[in-house]
């Protein structure tokens, strides 16, 4: 699903509709579990939910190991994945052209 009518309308809307889809898909799991959609645009904001997850587990994961660095490492690792995956798209994007030689 595109969600760029959404991302035209304002900054955040499309990462909101993306927690909200996702929440409504897994509001079946139970009582046991919880669920957290990380949800981010690209460019463009982390949804406030996802954000506040994050913070809270980086201080948690500082606080756990030690190292105010190692919370930190979380939010570089979940950059180079977005990274990562929006060279993916732009690479699926392009259009193989065979040229005669």
């Amino acid at each position: 699903m595109s969600y760029l009518d959404a991302a035209a309308n304002s900054a955040g809307s499309a990462a909101k509709s993306a927690a909200e889809r996702e929440t409504a898909k897994y509001a079946n799991l139970g009582t046991q579990y919880i669920f957290q959609p990380i949800a981010v645009e690209s460019p463009g904001p982390m949804h406030e939910s996802s954000r506040q997850f994050l913070a809270e587990l980086k201080q948690k994961i500082s606080t756990r190991l030690g190292d105010d660095r190692e919370g930190t490492f979380l939010f570089q690792h979940i950059s180079v994945l977005l990274f990562c995956f929006n060279s993916i798209l732009l690479h699926d994007s392009f259009v193989s052209v065979e040229c005669p030689d």
